[in-house]
């Protein structure tokens, strides 16, 4: 039909130059003045006009064959779709069935668009025209929390188990609100203003707890990490856009990490991401700074050394506490980065007060989980003491409890290591975590520290005097030094003092400082002094404070 259909074009086009041709040489019989006579040019001219004729006759033939054949594929269309009504055999009927099937086309089409091709729920655009047109509701979200790391290995997996938890979803809710599919791995389920809000509450939490059961895929099961949040149009609705971004951040990982100040998550979530991208680059530009709070040997009456504390001075929100920012560094991957720049300065540091005489101060160093991961962190180590010139048994690195209790071969091995290249190793904040005493013995700390929680009011509290008596005792029996930390005042000072702990750090003694005040403070003999007088009467102390 198609090589058909192009021979008749061709021919049309033929014809067409013909009569064009034919049209000028009547025109000029007529038009010019004759030359041969009127008879012959009368005869001439009617021979052309008969030509004229004879190709538009034609012409208006092949019309008419081409019409037929495009009201017969009209018809075939027609007859192609399920319903099409009494057909009335006129051109005009056919072109409005050949309309009204293109728009059922149409129609198909962005329907499939407006559909994920896995799950097959509709997706965001639905979504907010279905909230658009309500006065009120609720938008709930479910976080499929680990569907994009388990569709980086397992496209087949992932995608199955979307489809399932898609099923789920709309099996248990049925026609009472409206499921969609927002990206890759969040579900968005819509309450009108026919559901109260408590109502829509009761029923999201129930889908969690529901869509968090195993999901089967052959011989496989594959348990959900799911979590649902939701945001109240009469709330946070402004646009479905904004209810949507609301309801996203109100359990997200800015809202968990607590790094915002304010307690809206919209809000929450944009500050959470400028903050991050500021620490991206407060490396480069010099933001970060140490304070030094002085470590004090109570028995040798002088200060032993310092915990190094990482500070940000941000240069528009000024010093920002570690509260905010440090979760930030390790939920952004970026401990390793900060953490090897904090060594690097720690050293630095401790190496000036070796210069400047100020006696073998030892400088304490926190280590994040994320810094034992890497497989050169020893060699690191040594080459920044190399680099500074400090001697290996002035550094010391302190671990959580938390983080010292999980990989128990890998830390016992690079323990192994650091001992052999001469490092300390600190567990700090003792008695908080998940620490069993066989890690206590197999790892081998150097310093244990008494946590503040058991170390605040310990001198009217019998029951952190019970904890810091066990603990001293743990440490004289494992040949372990123990620092209390968070010491605030003189009476908590005395009594871990009159048990026998000989290690302080605290601002009873001294606030983290800055270089400067540090070198100060390790100086000030007379002051410290003072401070680490015996109190005869705890009880009175305090009453004079």
């Amino acid at each position: 039909m198609a090589d058909g259909m192009r021979r008749g074009s061709g021919t049309l086009i033929a014809r067409c130059v013909l009569a064009i041709g034919l049209t000028h040489a009547l025109v000029f019989f007529l038009t010019i003045p004759p030359r041969l006579g009127p008879a012959a040019s009368f005869a001439l001219a009617c021979l052309c006009a008969a030509l004229v004729l004879l190709v538009l006759l034609s012409l208006i033939d092949h019309e008419v064959r081409l019409g037929s054949v495009a009201a017969r594929m009209r018809e075939l269309a027609a007859s192609a779709m399920p319903t099409m009504g009494a057909r009335s055999g006129s051109i005009s009927a056919v072109e409005a069935s050949a309309e009204e099937m293109a728009d059922r086309v149409t129609v198909i089409e962005r329907r499939l668009l407006h559909r994920h091709p896995v799950s097959g729920l509709p997706t965001r655009e639905p979504l907010f025209a279905a909230i658009a047109a309500s006065p009120s509701g609720l938008l709930g979200v479910i976080h499929l929390s680990d569907l994009e790391r388990l569709q980086a290995f397992d496209e087949s997996l992932a995608e199955h188990v979307l489809a399932a938890l898609a099923e789920r979803v709309v099996r248990m809710l049925g026609t009472g609100a409206l499921v969609a599919q927002v990206d890759r791995a969040r579900l968005a389920v819509w309450f009108g203003a026919e559901t109260p809000a408590d109502v829509a509450s009761t029923k999201l939490q129930a889908l969690g707890y529901a869509l968090g059961e195993a999901v089967s895929f052959g011989q496989r099961e594959v348990l959900p990490e799911i979590r649902v949040s939701h945001a109240n149009m009469a709330e946070h609705g402004t646009t479905p856009a904004m209810l949507l971004a609301r309801a996203s951040v109100s359990r997200s990982r800015a809202a968990d990490v607590s790094a915002s100040v304010t307690d809206d998550p919209l809000i929450a979530a944009q500050q959470l991401y400028a903050l991050e991208q500021d620490l991206r680059r407060a490396v480069a530009r010099g933001e970060l700074e140490l304070a030094y709070q002085p470590l004090v040997d109570a028995r040798a009456g002088a200060v032993c050394g310092a915990e190094a504390l990482l500070r940000w001075r941000h240069p528009e929100q000024g010093l920002i506490p570690p509260t905010r920012f440090v979760p930030i560094m390790e939920a952004a991957g970026l401990a390793d980065e900060i953490g090897l720049w904090a060594i690097n300065a720690a050293c630095r540091e401790a190496g000036t007060w070796r210069r400047l005489g100020l006696g073998p101060l030892r400088v304490a160093v926190n280590i994040s989980g994320h810094q034992l991961d890497r497989r050169d962190l020893i060699i690191l180590i040594e080459r920044t003491l190399a680099r500074h010139s400090l001697s290996s048994d002035l550094l010391e690195i302190e671990l959580t409890e938390t983080v010292a209790a999980g990989d128990v071969d890998r830390i016992t091995a690079l323990f192994g290591q650091l001992r052999q290249l001469g490092v300390a190793i600190a567990i700090d904040d003792f008695g908080t975590g998940y620490s069993s005493f066989s890690t206590l013995r197999n790892l081998r700390f150097d310093k244990l520290k008494i946590d503040r929680e058991f170390v605040t009011a310990v001198d009217r509290r019998r029951d952190s005097q019970a904890i810091c008596r066990a603990i001293l005792e743990l440490g004289r029996g494992l040949g372990i030094r123990v620092l209390a930390e968070g010491v605030e005042t003189a009476a908590e000072y005395s009594w871990l003092n009159a048990q026998g702990c000989r290690h302080f750090q605290g601002y009873y003694f001294a606030r983290p400082l800055d270089p400067a005040a540090f070198r100060a403070f390790v100086r000030d003999e007379h002051h410290l002094s003072g401070l680490l007088a015996p109190i005869s009467d705890p009880v009175s102390e305090r009453l004079r404070a």
